[in-house]
């Protein structure tokens, strides 16, 4: 069996996510206390407790989703003597998570990528003023027909495709005018639903430029390691072992698109044919099984699912 073990982004936290996995596993509890320790923030109190509002601002979102997948890694090591090396042929992550996978591979140290989250985090809410950009989610259209859309859609003003999530789901960024001109033509060509998104900036586009170039500079001074497993990028959809190249893709990734669709071919004509999403939720499950329905996809986020996992090794 081929495996690759995936790590969600942004849109897949809740509150509660990683408490009972604190309340179970001495693993996950010393995860989250070194976050809490790294960003000096009880980050973990605000996801197990917390006001969705607070947690769902991009610069707790992200350290927060990343916690939460290492604390699950964590326990898996802890309790099955699990070595990812040894299980997984690749790992990948949605857009932030695309660092969780990076720390899972023993390419991060936790601390660090906790403090560069929180700054990516700022970094992109600071690169675009509230209310001047916006996102949209296309459905029912293909990728090809989306990008002519933001195409139509740009002038003077910025429209990109953000995320090829899926066959049918792509998600558009940009200013908020041209993001919904964007709706419009996308409605016009028969999307199925063309809605804007409740974001609090326009992530993967040109506007993002200054977010890039903060990471750029935060990252030049983080020590990469070679991954232990090959990381799928998101702005190559292939595999990526050199540090240097894979600090450049992530400064890229900022303003690139994040080719997830692309990424999940990938994986299947290297012979995939089991992905564990491992942190909170099931989002990138479905959409593995959308794009490559014979792909066995399994999350692993709960005690429970941890227990029925290391079962099975």
């Amino acid at each position: 069996m081929t495996t690759a073990f995936i790590f969600p982004g942004q849109g897949s936290q809740f509150i509660g996510m990683g408490k009972d996995l604190y309340e179970n596993f001495q693993e996950a509890r010393e995860t989250f206390e070194m976050v809490d320790d790294a960003l000096k923030q009880k980050l973990s109190k605000m996801m197990f407790e917390g006001e969705a509002t607070d947690l769902n601002l991009t610069e707790n979102t992200q350290p927060a989703l990343m916690a939460m997948s290492m604390a699950v890694m964590n326990v898996l090591r802890g309790q099955g003597k699990f070595e990812l090396s040894q299980q997984a042929n690749f790992v990948a992550g949605h857009s932030l998570g695309e660092y969780a996978a990076l720390t899972a591979a023993q390419s991060l140290e936790l601390d660090i990528t906790a403090k560069l989250l929180k700054l990516r985090g700022q970094a992109m809410q600071r690169a675009v003023p509230v209310g001047q950009g916006a996102m949209a989610a296309i459905l029912g259209l293909d990728f090809d027909d989306v990008k002519k859309i933001t195409e139509a859609a740009s002038n003077e003003d910025i429209c990109e495709a953000a995320n090829d999530n899926s066959n049918g789901q792509v998600v558009i960024s940009g200013h908020a005018g041209a993001v919904a001109k964007a709706i419009t033509l996308a409605t016009e060509a028969g999307a199925k639903r063309a809605i804007e998104l409740p974001v609090s900036a326009p992530f993967h586009c040109r506007l993002m430029a200054p977010a890039a170039q903060e990471m750029a500079t935060a990252l030049a001074d983080v020590d990469f390691r070679p991954p232990t497993v090959p990381v799928i990028a998101n702005v190559t959809a292939s595999t990526v072992t050199d540090p240097s190249q894979i600090r450049q893709l992530l400064v890229e990734q900022i303003t690139g698109t994040v080719r997830w669709r692309e990424s999940v071919i990938y994986m299947k004509t290297k012979g995939v044919d089991k992905v564990l999403e491992i942190g909170a939720g099931k989002v990138l499950c479905g959409l593995v099984k959308r794009i490559e329905p014979d792909i066995d996809a399994q999350a692993i986020g709960t005690a429970e699912q941890i227990d029925t996992f290391l079962s099975t090794l």
